[in-house]
């Protein structure tokens, strides 16, 4: 490790904007994309669309409603426990690897307040029901808590999301999904083989250079550091400007510190800013708690020279979009981030 060649952020910052599609706009589909991006953030409908349209040199969002519609792109509960995008053959190969991660936070909140409840059965009673016919949330939620009514609701809802794999049925029009849209089981069934190795692997072709830590952030997965140990014969290893140690796959790149980054909208919750331990990469450490709302909750920022410089908001009756900078920008920059906020506006136009 002490000879390991030290990469600046700058050079972190054009690695991980050059495998997110950031550098410039990919020729690639849909599908291809949202793959090798790991996922989408997708709480909410909007954003992955937006995300990818920041992200595609000639964006279709007919052609992300047709691949959820089909079922190729699934929209479920994953890495963090937070709801993602990913195509249908991760979500199969990687929920093996993630599922550790959901029941070690279950343990830490929810097992003990159960008090000996057979998880088995209330995760039994949910698979039945939601087998039958799509449920949206709130029903599975009272089906379950009618059943042991002597427990917390809550805590009966949290263990059926740890426990059951379920998946958000497509039910829009101009979104494949709507806000409510309900729940189903995924099929085929996911895979339960723990390919950890192969989370890691996705997790630096996506995010990389970075630490165990960092992928730890990504999954929530614990326990990363005996993985890279494992792997580092087919990695190759740098340090951050502070000693870090940085695991990377050797073929992925990294570009020069001084290529070119546009300005780019990107969506809140977006990936970019969610997935390292250390997110100066990304965010400035001045401007990181002016991305939140709150503690855990994030505006929609955008990039300018590749870092975070800002915020933007969307009117919601007028559609017009504004932009927020931190700093002061010079009239290049705010020409070409009023180019990229205009041609947003035209994409979200009537949808």
């Amino acid at each position: 490790m002490p000879d390991a060649p030290v990469l600046s952020r700058r050079e972190l910052n054009r690695a991980t904007l050059a495998r997110q599609l950031l550098l410039e706009r990919s020729a690639g589909g849909v599908g291809e994309a949202i793959e090798r991006l790991a996922g989408l953030q997708a709480q909410d409908v909007p954003p992955p669309y937006i995300a990818l349209w920041s992200r595609l040199a000639a964006f279709d969002a007919g052609e992300l409603t047709a691949l959820c519609m089909s079922g190729d792109v699934l929209r479920a509960s994953l890495m963090r426990h937070t709801v993602h995008l990913l195509s249908a053959h991760d979500y199969s190969r990687l929920y093996g690897a993630i599922r550790p991660a959901l029941v070690r936070s279950w343990r830490g909140h929810v097992a003990a307040r159960l008090d000996g409840l057979d998880v088995d059965a209330v995760v039994g009673v949910a698979r039945e029901f939601v087998a039958a016919q799509p449920r949206r949330w709130a029903e599975i939620g009272r089906h379950v808590a009618e059943r042991w009514p002597d427990h917390d609701s809550a805590m009966l809802s949290y263990t059926v999301r740890t426990h059951l794999p379920m998946v958000r049925v497509p039910d829009g029009d101009g979104w494949a999904y709507s806000g409510g849209a309900p729940f189903t089981l995924p099929d085929p069934w996911p895979d339960d083989a723990d390919r950890v190795a192969e989370l890691v692997r996705r997790y630096l072709a996506a995010f990389g250079p970075a630490s165990p830590a960092d992928a730890t952030v990504w999954s929530g997965r614990s326990g990363l550091r005996a993985v890279f140990e494992e792997l580092r014969g087919e990695l190759v290893t740098f340090r951050d400007e502070a000693g870090r140690e940085l695991f990377d796959l050797p073929d992925a790149p990294r570009p020069p510190a001084d290529v070119p980054a546009p300005p780019r909208l990107l969506p809140i919750y977006d990936n970019l800013v969610l997935s390292h331990r250390d997110r100066t990469r990304v965010v400035p450490e001045e401007y990181k708690a002016r991305i939140q709302i709150r503690v855990g909750q994030l505006l929609s920022p955008f990039l300018v020279d590749g870092f975070v410089a800002g915020v933007w908001t969307r009117d919601r009756k007028t559609g017009r979009i504004e932009v927020d900078a931190f700093g002061r920008l010079g009239r290049e920059v705010r020409a070409a981030l009023r180019a990229e906020a205009d041609a947003l506006e035209e994409f979200l136009r009537g949808r």
